[in-house]
């Protein structure tokens, strides 16, 4: 983006062809050249005087290697201030008055950052303050927003995905035009009016004929993203006396409730159709039936992430079937034995048990680890029974990652998290997916329960096991940020692996030789891609908010230029990459829906002031998609 300059300067260094700054020097030697001025000039003391002086304070400016005129003109005004000629000339009065004035100056073009503090609104702007920095990158943030919602609304509006290299949309999750639930409430956060508008317009008058004719749809996918997204619009636009001051374009909050409802009466046939508490993974949405995966297996990650979004539809419906329905899935797992607390990646919907010994954070296991401490942080004040279960499972499974999961890399020491792909009798795997690094903000969230570190130990709310996991979360940050820094390109890729003592994995560093952690981290081939990804700006976010350090920001910040330099289309919108160590990286032509209901989602609230969503009171589906956390939801 363009450098924002001091606001005396900013016409001298923007590059504008209509408007450069006039020579001093040709300005006067113009001006002089007339003879009539030169006549009214030395036809009077006055005028002898002041040519005099004017002569000799130039002649002071070059020998000081002045640049501005606006200098000179101030120092000649003091210097004859109080004569009547004086006076006269400053007001305009004949063709002196007309050589001393400046020339009118047209306003410079300005730049993309100042077109974007000038003319964007924000979801609170009363409430932006600090270092005006910050307020322009949120900005450049939701341009990018803007830039990517404009190409899927031009070539793929209703698909569920933007292919914007081709230029077309594509169903890859069910045909519930995903991006538009996804982007719905990022765009209400932003206060993108015209997007709000345009998104709400469309889920009233197509979604309910989409879900009402649809297929098969994967339970976890529909419920993060498109129940996920009504639910939190519901709240955003002013439902249960939600957030009703923003006045944004769009549907009333019920037409979100109404349809959020409709839907998950479909999705309740997985919990149903099933012969234990686990769900199955598929449902087909005109019949209202479920069916098992082909495997038979369910990811365990995607039946214990279903919980935020059904509890909350109970709440501010009244309808309790959709809560109990997903809690008895937490109350199942918690009788299942584990290790330490971790637990394998898949189970079985027929017997209801555990399949196979494979334990990761990464892909098909890591949010169950998320929703523990945020089921909990969401249910706790509530009436319907006591979850402190699920606080108990997850600090114990925090011990156990700890000591079972966490290592550091050789030669210099990064703490990573790595997997136990044949249990803990097995080998080590140093392998860590990007999607582990949600893991830094749930581990600082679980330690304050969303307020500051500095406020939690003033009140002496933070045990050792808090402060263990706050030490965690910030070492794993740092990794996370560093799988950025070391490839060419400054993003990371989906999978990295870590060399430790003992063990070195095959395969090459991520092309930044002048990274610190070049020899620590290692890029095997096949991983080598990125798909926008939230996770790690996600964990920079919560850190930020909860330790107010800036270097969050500062990563942040250095994240999204990359985002900005390599995956921009200019056509409209964003895409994936196949390999982020090399230069230049091809494109994949793919614009997940989490980037514009995830990722910059995040990276705008993390540039925003910290009391939009603050988390001691939303907690944030593992799609972004934020709900309030209070009894006063639930229904009388």
């Amino acid at each position: 983006m363009s450098k924002i300059l001091p606001s005396s300067m900013k016409d001298v260094h923007y590059d504008n062809a209509k408007f450069r700054r006039r020579s001093w020097f040709k300005m006067i030697v113009q001006a002089f050249a007339n003879s009539s001025i030169k006549r009214e000039c030395v036809t009077c003391s006055t005028g002898k005087f002041l040519v005099l002086l004017m002569v000799g304070g130039l002649a002071f400016l070059m020998l000081m290697n002045t640049n501005s005129i606006d200098h000179v003109s101030d120092r000649i005004r003091k210097t004859i201030a109080g004569r009547e000629e004086h006076r006269l000339l400053l007001n305009g009065v004949g063709k002196f008055g007309r050589f001393w004035r400046k020339p009118p100056r047209l306003p410079p073009r300005l730049s993309p950052d100042e077109i974007l503090t000038n003319n964007s609104s924000t979801f609170n702007p009363g409430n932006l303050k600090g270092d005006s920095k910050w307020v322009i990158r949120q900005r450049s943030v939701k341009h990018a927003f803007i830039h990517a919602w404009s190409g899927y609304r031009q070539y793929a509006m209703g698909y569920d995905e933007l292919m914007p290299l081709s230029q077309r949309g594509i169903d890859g999750l069910g045909g519930l035009g995903a991006t538009v639930v996804d982007a719905l409430d990022t765009a209400m956060i932003m206060g993108a009016e015209e997007v709000v508008s345009e998104a709400g317009t469309w889920i009233e008058t197509h979604l309910s004929e989409r879900i009402n004719g649809k297929g098969q749809v994967n339970l976890f996918e529909t419920t993060i993203r498109v129940l996920g997204g009504l639910l939190s619009a519901y709240h955003l636009s002013g439902g249960e006396q939600g957030m009703g001051d923003m006045k944004l374009k769009g549907p009333k909050p019920h037409v979100y409730l109404e349809i959020a409802r409709n839907l998950a009466d479909r999705l309740l046939s997985a919990f149903t159709s099933s012969p234990t508490s686990v769900p199955y993974s598929d449902v087909i949405l005109r019949d209202r039936s479920a069916h098992p995966a082909p495997d038979g297996l369910s990811s365990t990650s995607e039946v214990s992430t279903l919980q935020l979004e059904f509890n909350y539809l109970s709440a501010i419906s009244g309808d309790i079937r959709y809560g109990t329905e997903a809690m008895k899935v937490l109350e199942h797992l918690k009788t299942l034995p584990k290790v330490e607390g971790l637990v394998p990646i898949y189970i079985s919907p027929h017997s209801g048990q555990f399949s196979g010994e494979n334990i990761r954070l990464g892909s098909r296991g890591d949010s169950y680890y998320e929703y523990l401490i945020k089921v909990w942080l969401q249910q706790r004040t509530s009436q319907n029974g006591d979850v402190q279960y699920l606080h108990e499972m997850y600090e114990e499974a925090m011990k156990g990652v700890r000591h079972l999961l966490v290592r550091k890399s050789i030669p210099k020491g990064l703490v990573f998290v790595g997997e136990l792909p044949y249990g803990p009798k097995g080998a080590f795997s140093s392998k860590m997916d990007h999607l582990v690094c949600f893991l830094p903000g749930t581990l600082a969230l679980g330690a304050t329960k969303g307020i500051t570190k500095k406020k939690a130990m003033e009140e002496n709310l933070l045990t050792f096991e808090d402060m263990e996991n706050l030490k965690l979360a910030e070492d794993l940050a740092k990794t996370c940020f560093e799988m950025y820094l070391v490839t060419t390109t400054g993003l990371a890729p989906e999978i990295a692996y870590f060399n430790v003592d003992g063990y070195s994995e095959g395969g090459h560093g991520g092309g930044n030789g002048s990274s610190e952690y070049a020899n620590d981290i290692i890029i095997k081939t096949l991983d080598r891609h990125n798909l926008l990804r939230p996770e790690t700006v996600e964990s920079l976010f919560v850190l930020y908010r909860i330790t107010e350090d800036s270097k969050y920001r500062e990563w942040g910040w250095q994240i999204f230029e990359a985002f900005e330099k390599y995956t921009r289309v200019d056509s409209g919108g964003y895409s994936s990459l196949d390999d982020v160590t090399v230069l230049p990286p091809r494109k994949r032509d793919k614009m997940e829906t989490f980037f514009l209901g995830e990722t910059l989602k995040y990276l705008y609230l993390l540039f925003g002031d910290e009391n939009v969503i603050p988390l001691d009171k939303f907690v944030f589906n593992t799609e972004a998609h934020p709900f309030p956390i209070h009894s006063a939801v639930e229904k009388q």
